[in-house]
């Protein structure tokens, strides 16, 4: 009898390191209840969760995540069904850190820690912050797990370039609030460039994003050329920024698309 080939999901980084958090909750059979969750999300809860801080990120991060282990189940990595890993990087030497065990969320934590937004992470000693320094889309941790067939998703794919500057048609969000960049960036950091207007000086927190956005890019390109995956989905979400859980909605409903998009292709190679 032929065995069924496993399939890996390398779940990419998106500004906060979604793909982590998305991975880990799938592998521990929560995803419904995670699409409940972040599709609720207003921006005033959103606000609320940030906890400020000027020492080693703008974010601590202990709000957002207290939040996650009152919402979701924390489990030891070890007692999944489903085999689930996350990347890191670590500070002081730039080495990328594969985490496979521990408390799922606490991995998540480490996983998710972006420079500059969420303070690093002592993790076993290390010093960790964010794995898509390195490694934005994990498909050389999926081979190394087994499986037969990788299908990635890239998240930076669309955040530059002719993308960014197409974006989506400009509609008014439902709760005809700007996002959390927007509200930063029209205070004391600067405007944001409008459409059509000639360029100008970003704000400094556009331009580290922006900064983050081209490393992001340009690292998942060169990975994914060395490490290729059986099939790469792109989501086209230009125009999103750390941190806009409230616009949930919008970005499962790409996902979604983009995956109707390369669904030829899907089912060509799981059945071939």
């Amino acid at each position: 009898m032929t065995r069924k080939p496993r399939i890996g999901l390398a779940l990419g980084s998106g500004s906060t390191s979604i793909g982590a958090l998305v991975g880990a909750v799938y592998a521990s059979g929560q995803l419904d209840e995670l699409e409940q969750w972040v599709t609720s999300l207003v921006w005033s809860k959103v606000w609320r969760l940030m906890d400020f801080s000027l020492k080693g990120g703008l974010i601590r991060g202990h709000r957002l995540f207290n939040l996650f282990r009152a919402t979701f189940q924390d489990l030891e990595i070890g007692e999944l069904a489903t085999p689930f890993g996350a990347v890191a990087t670590e500070l002081d030497s730039g080495r990328e850190i594969w985490l496979r065990s521990g408390k799922l969320l606490d991995v998540v934590r480490a996983s998710c820690a972006l420079p500059g937004l969420f303070t690093p992470v002592v993790h076993n000693g290390a010093l960790l912050v964010d794995g898509g320094l390195v490694n934005p889309v994990p498909v050389s941790m999926c081979r190394a797990l087994g499986a037969d067939l990788v299908i990635a998703i890239d998240l930076s794919w669309g955040k530059l370039g002719p993308y960014r500057a197409r974006g989506r048609a400009p509609v008014a969000k439902a709760s005809d609030e700007p996002s959390w960049i927007g509200r930063l960036a029209s205070g004391w950091l600067g405007g944001v460039r409008r459409p059509g207007e000639e360029p100008s000086i970003p704000s400094i927190f556009e331009v580290f994003n922006t900064a983050l956005d081209i490393v992001e890019q340009r690292v998942a390109r060169s990975r994914l050329a060395g490490e290729p995956a059986d099939v790469l989905i792109t989501p086209l979400l230009p125009d999103f920024g750390p941190m806009e859980y409230h616009r949930a909605k919008e970005a499962i409903a790409e996902g979604r698309a983009a995956v109707e998009r390369m669904l030829p292709l899907i089912e060509r190679v799981i059945l071939a």
